[in-house]
């Protein structure tokens, strides 16, 4: 069974919140792409929409857009997803993995489309003591 990181942004709120899915909840993903929108809640998320921005695997390769499929695959890149250079016109080949979520895939980035994110109490930190 397929279990991913789902890190969903609000930029409405400017914030974000990480949930851990797994089993029915996760086979939603699996076969959707970068920009595909999903309902949140197949997710579990709550009544909002959210649009697919990329991800990871399980080594860390990320999900490029412009690559087809869900295989790992080594492409020159320019710049953007996967790779910053250095210089004006500098390329290399660096490994990427396609858009497709997949079995493999560990991370999902997402962000909310239409509705509102519940927010999240942080738990009230407890001033130190001052020494006498």
């Amino acid at each position: 069974m397929a279990k991913f990181q789902l890190i969903v942004s609000d930029p409405k709120s400017r914030a974000s919140r990480a949930t851990t899915i797994e089993g029915v909840k996760a086979q939603a993903l699996i076969g959707k792409s970068i920009g595909e929108e999903v309902d949140g809640k197949l997710l579990g998320v709550g009544n909002v929409r959210l649009k697919i921005t990329g991800g990871t695997d399980k080594d860390g390769v990320p999900m490029r857009f412009d690559v087809q499929g869900s295989a790992r695959k080594r492409a020159i890149l320019s710049g953007g997803v996967g790779y910053r250079p250095l210089s004006d016109g500098e390329r290399m080949r660096k490994l990427v993995r396609g858009r497709v979520v997949s079995d493999e895939t560990l991370q999902v980035n997402s962000v909310v489309v239409s509705g509102e994110l519940e927010r999240v109490e942080k738990p009230a930190v407890k001033a130190k003591e001052a020494k006498s």
